[in-house]
């Protein structure tokens, strides 16, 4: 039996804002076979299990980049992926980043909730799914982040839902709900996008919550997003920006930030050629802030990869190789998803086209077979798969163990 359990995990209700809550191109990914992706032995780790936040956190990146690897972040929509993350972060011994984005919160909250003005629907179903994790994570034994993705200066009333959460979490609990968020205002000037950010970053840091921030614009579409047409230039970063942003936030909170930086990255999968990834872009970075600072360190800035989805292996480590510790991945695991589903549909399919009479008997009943439970099983198992095929080419396997 298990120790006495954690005051996150037996964390049932919480009350915000007066209400409470109860405990591209889509390309078809090859899953791997598991015989070649093996899953991690469990192995016990300095780092915390469960869900990990301030000094915690730092800790877990720390890691990642004294070690070479970087993390996963899924956008999870529903408990379904929420599951399949933690499984699979349990079957490859390594940390795991479950986020969610402004339109995966509205629809954990349910779609028949309007998201008014005020983004309350989304900040809601952010806290529900926040909560999720916090009452499971623990029990798979391995570190996990909980975070929100791009939020655009349209959706500032969001970001400040999700602080008005955290702070009342840290009042009753010591630690913030969610570990980071991230603030995308990369359409906005760096200056103004700055300004803003350094304003947030003072309020999360009193709070021990982590800060991502984004310059340039990642490519491509993702939840509503269209960056189809943006001009090339700002699809790479310059060493001097980056630099621009280590300037504005370190004096702020040391360390408590992360950088989003453009490489030519986009979201979703596109055809191989299409994407031109420069994961220079990155060491270059790297180089000039450590030499314009003096530093001793290599890589004095945490990087993070957007649009990882189809990106090969070869730029993905290579960009780990310049401080990247986070990668983001949904377009993949979108089509996992899906991907598990049609399998079994495909499977089953003289199974699941009445209640009675199949193959066996008229008088058979299919129940068992459209059980709900069953093909989203599936659909779990199949995203497994393909987030032990990211852990691998992120050179995660086994991470706790290091």
């Amino acid at each position: 039996m298990a120790s006495a359990v954690s005051q996150q995990a037996l964390a049932a209700k919480f009350n915000v804002a007066g209400k409470q809550l109860s405990c591209k191109k889509h390309a078809k990914t090859t899953r791997a076979p598991r015989a070649c992706i093996r899953a991690a032995a469990s192995t016990a780790t300095s780092l915390k299990k469960g869900v990990v936040t301030g000094a915690d956190y730092i800790a877990v990146l720390d890691h990642a980049r004294k070690h070479g690897y970087a993390i996963p972040a899924v956008n999870c929509t529903m408990s379904p992926i929420i599951n399949a993350c933690l499984e699979a972060a349990k079957k490859a011994n390594a940390p795991m980043i479950i986020q969610f984005s402004n339109g995966g919160g509205q629809f954990l909250a349910g779609k028949g909730l309007k998201n008014e003005a005020d983004q309350k629907a989304a900040v809601m179903g952010c806290v529900a799914g926040a909560l999720q994790v916090r009452a499971l994570a623990e029990f798979y034994g391995v570190p996990v982040i909980l975070h929100t993705d791009h939020c655009s200066k349209a959706l500032l009333p969001w970001f400040d839902g999700l602080l008005e959460a955290n702070e009342e979490y840290f009042a009753k609990h010591g630690e913030p709900l969610f570990s980071s968020h991230m603030l995308d205002l990369s359409e906005e000037s760096i200056e103004e996008n700055m300004e803003i950010s350094k304003a947030y970053l003072a309020r999360m840091a009193k709070i021990n919550c982590f800060l991502e921030v984004e310059i340039g614009i990642t490519g491509g579409e993702e939840d509503g997003v269209d960056n189809s047409d943006v001009n090339v230039e700002d699809l790479y970063s310059k060493p001097e920006e980056i630099h621009q942003v280590y300037l504005a936030l370190e004096p702020v909170a040391s360390g408590m930030y992360s950088i989003a930086a453009a490489f030519g990255n986009v979201h979703g999968v596109y055809s191989p050629g299409n994407v031109k990834l420069t994961p220079t872009i990155l060491g270059n970075a790297q180089k000039f802030i450590k030499e314009k600072e003096g530093m001793d360190t290599d890589k004095p800035v945490y990087f993070v990869f957007h649009g990882g989805s189809g990106s090969s292996r070869a730029d993905i480590r290579e960009a780990i190789g310049y401080g990247v510790i986070k990668m983001n991945i949904d377009t993949d695991t979108q089509w996992s998803f899906w991907d598990g589903v049609k399998d079994y549909n495909a499977d089953k399919e003289p199974y699941l086209q009445t209640q009675i009479g199949n193959p066996d008997g008229a008088d058979k009943p299919n129940k068992k077979h459209y059980d709900p439970r069953m093909w989203i099983r599936a659909a779990e198992v199949a995203t497994v798969d393909r987030l032990l095929v990211a852990y691998d080419d992120l050179q995660a396997m086994d991470a706790c163990s290091k």
